[in-house]
């Protein structure tokens, strides 16, 4: 086990590298891929050896080996957070030990989109689409992968159950946006929103989509409200809503959508 999780926080962390080139890139419409990774202050490739998650930046003390220039702290923070994230992947997996190795896999899959969504959407106000459709894409797999390699009794129920919700939540959340914007005279949500919900209903179904999209505003309301408490945020200031749906997403994904409605009972005063 201890072996396993050495593993996990070791390609989380690679993965988690891997994002902040994506992250970097997309917006500018450059390739993710090709050229290598270079510091995008002289342009010097980086060695191997520097490109290590975490300890490379401690040892070059955030500091580029050729000209000095700052590294920012944010890359090694979101490649350790890339790794806690894989850790956390087995929380759902061990809950099913019959398909422990299906659900941890495609728990990483999620996991590792929703990560540069929620950073993009941090840094431009912008989820990709083409992240986003990806998210859509592999959900219905997962969920197929999974309806049939884990013995449900009827696997083609459970498939339909989720393309409904995925087509529910473009749906639901494209009305919203356009009815908020002609409520108060601006956009309210972005169009990238809705096909992130999409991508919340094709993991998780017509439930799990409920339960996610209930987190995502309340999390939402409680930071915009103390942001404007504060002074953070203006009063019409727009403020990424992504990042709350993708946590709505990964904490129903964590415990499941049975779960949180028990919470949600209890905290109501029901049994």
């Amino acid at each position: 086990m201890t072996l396993m999780l050495l593993v996990l926080a070791l390609f989380g962390a690679c993965i988690g590298s891997f994002t902040n080139v994506v992250v970097w890139r997309l917006p500018r419409q450059e390739s993710p891929i090709w050229p290598g990774s270079h510091c995008p202050s002289c342009g010097h490739p980086v060695r191997w050896h520097d490109n290590v998650p975490v300890l490379g930046w401690l040892l070059l003390r955030g500091r580029c080996r050729d000209c000095t220039a700052a590294i920012s702290a944010r890359y090694p923070i979101v490649e350790a957070f890339s790794g806690f994230l894989w850790l956390s992947a087995l929380i759902p997996a061990l809950r099913s030990s019959n398909t422990l190795l299906i659900t941890l896999l495609m728990g990483l899959v999620l996991v590792s989109l929703l990560l540069p969504l929620v950073l993009i959407d941090l840094d431009h106000l912008w989820l990709p689409e083409p992240i986003c459709r990806a998210g859509v894409i592999s959900g219905v797999l997962a969920t197929a992968l999974l309806a049939w390699g884990g013995g449900s009794e009827r696997p083609e129920s459970v498939l339909l159950n989720h393309l409904i919700a995925s087509a529910a939540g473009l749906l639901v959340m494209e009305g919203l946006s356009a009815l908020a914007e002609r409520l108060l005279g601006q956009p309210a949500l972005g169009l990238g929103d809705a096909k992130l919900a999409a991508m919340a209903g094709a993991w998780l179904g017509l439930g799990g989509l409920g339960i996610s999209m209930a987190l995502a505003v309340f999390s939402g309301a409680a930071v915009g409200t103390l942001g404007r408490w504060t002074g953070r945020l203006g009063p019409r200031q727009p403020f990424p809503f992504g990042p709350f749906i993708a946590f709505g997403i990964w904490m129903t994904w964590l415990m499941g959508a049975p779960w949180w409605w028990q919470r949600w009972l209890a905290l109501m005063g029901g049994t």
